[in-house]
């Protein structure tokens, strides 16, 4: 049995840099994931390296991970956002998530933006809503990017 949410140790990126270990378990989970598949080990740590990094430890053991990648002026994009399967359904994501939007580094943002396909209701309970305007918004993205290897 997993332990409930508040049994969550949050670190970030102030506590210092994660351990080779975690970061392997980061990039097992983010490299399999359906946002990120195949990503390289260099290329994500390159990611983490810019990003305000959060990770959620049950008995010293990661099991969730999020990042916000900020200018912490005026944006912010959540991204990378996982919790072990083991660990889910007892509101890690929702812990980590908080603890990271509470962070001082980026309070008083105009935006902030994430990308999803599942996760809508948890994070409209974090104050998230559908573009009123998505007619505003483009991207470009390149999903072979990583097999190739660009």
């Amino acid at each position: 049995m997993t332990a409930p949410a508040s049994s969550l140790q949050i670190r970030d990126d102030r506590d210092g840099p994660c351990s080779e270990r975690d970061f392997a378990r980061i990039h097992d989970f983010i490299g399999q994931s359906y946002w990120a598949a195949g990503i390289p080990a260099d290329t994500l740590r390159r990611a983490l390296d810019h990003s305000l990094c959060y990770r959620g430890y049950v008995d010293g053991e990661l099991v969730a991970f999020a990042r916000a990648v900020t200018d912490q002026a005026t944006f912010a994009y959540l991204a990378d956002v996982f919790v072990l399967p083991a660990h889910r359904s007892r509101g890690h994501a929702r812990a980590l998530v908080g603890a990271l939007m509470d962070d001082a580094r980026v309070q008083g943002l105009r935006r902030w933006h994430l990308v999803t396909r599942d996760m809508q209701r948890l994070y409209a309970g974090l104050g998230f809503q559908a573009l009123s305007q998505p007619e505003y918004h483009m991207q470009r993205h390149d999903p072979d990017v990583y097999r190739r290897g660009d």
